[in-house]
């Protein structure tokens, strides 16, 4: 699956969390495109990240910024494709809050 290469690739684990496995830095991802209200939105969920993505770093100071991967159309469409699946693992209640 190009997302997950994409998510190693770039170690998004580093900084993120999928069902609490990596770093506590950025939000848990198990849920994201639930919370952009876009789990059943394919072209939506991909919209999402890619403007999140290009929006990033925010340059907001006092915030944690994300580095700007500058990926290709089919990496971000394979990255929201990836965190579709996972948002759609039966995680059995994980992430204990909406806001990951």
């Amino acid at each position: 699956m190009l997302g997950k290469r994409i998510w190693e690739k770039h170690a998004c684990i580093n900084c993120h969390t999928i069902m609490g496995e990596g770093a506590y830095f950025a939000p848990e991802l198990a849920n994201v495109t639930t919370r952009w209200g876009v789990e059943d939105d394919p072209e939506g969920a991909y919209e999402a990240l890619d403007n999140w993505m290009k929006s990033q770093p925010s340059g907001v100071e006092g915030r944690r910024q994300m580095p700007r991967f500058n990926l290709t159309e089919e990496e971000t469409r394979g990255l929201s494709d990836f965190l579709l699946w996972v948002d759609s693992i039966d995680a059995q209640g994980w992430p204990p809050n909406d806001a990951g």
